[in-house]
């Protein structure tokens, strides 16, 4: 009785050995042939016998059902991740090559899957697809790049933040060489994946004009992004410690500038804000957009004559410039103010009647200095309602019947509706 017993194991481990090795070479021949439905019975078979298969049996059982996750049909994010899920269970030597090609082709999955949602924005969803390619493959530190940017477009900061600090922490430059050449035919210049590529191109005269290029370091960039996530969360000090690293990083780097400059700004340090301008200026003295802001914040604190400086030069860089038009007006109507405050403290006396008519005179010249900036700005820009309701009530102020007509219809035309 006792031998039977132990033919009849034996026996029925036998049976069980074939029984898996059939269904997995029933799945691997069907897959190769494209039969994802036989393919999959087959599968479901063998798992059913997972608990008594060998390890031989478990990684090739492992390998064809991430092949049939990603092959079958068209995926979605989560029958990818069971794919890359059943790949890391494959640990037989004996698998080592199938194991490459599967990574090489869910990271192609991923890769082209997250640019064709990024191309529709969609990037959240994106943002997943590159970070599970970083974490498929975690030597190409580019598709972590690529997520943690697609994150921040996504507004899931947080997440992208993280993903920010890993790179920081991996010392991450995202540098490259490009070889390019020039095609003979389009004269278009071309970039190569090698430069075994490009010159044997060039050798075969279809191209000519090789060169190497380097591209800029993204670590700046990398680091300007974790101080302006910093700051939309709050923690101001912690973006300007990154910050200082950043510009120790690229001195010159003037984007870096500004964004240090953007974050004592948000801060409400707006001497310091004014400061890194001026520095960005020396940088970039025809910048136009510097000079507009250093009027803003020269205005902002009561530096009128600096104000009236920096947007007349901005105006001169870019003379359709129409916000510094407007903005010139503002700083002469501004001054309306203290003349009013001014009239409304004179008494009845004789003295006062002639201050007030002085005073009266000098209004109006301060409607008349900013008559022409509202024109230039109504002229660049005639769609601008509130340049042409101002100078509807300026003509009206002055006694320019015509013009506060002109103006009034022009006004009228253009208000939003409510």
């Amino acid at each position: 009785m006792k031998k039977y017993l132990v033919f009849v194991i034996a026996l029925t481990l036998g049976f069980s050995a074939v029984a898996q090795k059939k269904e997995i070479k029933t799945a691997t021949k069907e897959i190769a042939k494209g039969n994802y439905e036989k393919a999959g019975v087959a599968l479901d078979a063998a798992e059913a016998l997972l608990g008594s298969m060998d390890e031989k049996y478990k990684s090739q059982y492992y390998l064809q059902r991430s092949i049939y996750y990603l092959n079958n049909g068209e995926p979605d994010f989560s029958t990818i991740k069971k794919s890359i899920e059943a790949l890391k269970l494959v640990t037989a030597p004996a698998q080592a090559q199938g194991v490459k090609d599967q990574t090489l082709n869910l990271k192609a999955h991923l890769v082209n899957k997250g640019s064709s949602l990024l191309r529709t924005d969609e990037y959240e969803a994106s943002s997943g697809y590159f970070e599970n390619a970083y974490k498929l493959s975690p030597n190409d530190t580019v598709y972590l790049f690529y997520a943690a940017s697609t994150a921040v477009n996504a507004k899931q900061y947080d997440r992208s933040l993280m993903m920010y600090e890993e790179l920081r922490s991996l010392g991450y430059t995202g540098i490259e060489k490009n070889y390019l050449a020039t095609n003979k035919e389009t004269q278009v210049e071309e970039a190569f994946g090698n430069m075994m590529l490009r010159d044997l191109s060039v050798k075969a005269k279809s191209h000519i004009n090789p060169k190497d290029e380097t591209t800029k370091s993204k670590f700046p960039e990398i680091i300007k992004n974790i101080a302006l996530i910093y700051v939309q969360n709050g923690d101001n000090e912690k973006a300007l410690q990154a910050m200082a690293v950043a510009r120790a990083e690229a001195p010159e780097d003037l984007n870096l500038l500004l964004t240090e400059a953007n974050v004592y700004y948000s801060m409400g340090n707006t001497v310091k804000f004014k400061e890194l301008l001026e520095v960005a200026i020396q940088k970039d003295p025809n910048n136009s957009e510097l000079q507009y802001n250093l009027g803003v914040i020269s205005a902002e604190t009561d530096d009128l004559e600096s104000s009236k400086k920096y947007y007349q030069r901005a105006i001169e860089l870019k003379p359709d410039y129409t916000n510094a038009y407007i903005n010139l007006a503002a700083l002469i109507l501004g001054q309306e103010e203290s003349v009013l405050e001014e009239m409304n403290k004179l008494g009845s006396s004789a003295a006062d009647d002639r201050k007030y008519d002085e005073l009266k005179a000098k209004r109006n010249q301060l409607y008349l200095d900013a008559i022409p900036y509202l024109e230039s700005a109504f002229g660049i820009d005639p769609s601008n309602y509130q340049a042409a309701k101002t100078l509807a009530n300026i003509y009206s102020a002055v006694g320019n019947t015509d013009k506060y007509k002109e103006f009034k219809a022009l006004s009228d035309s253009l208000k939003p509706k409510e």
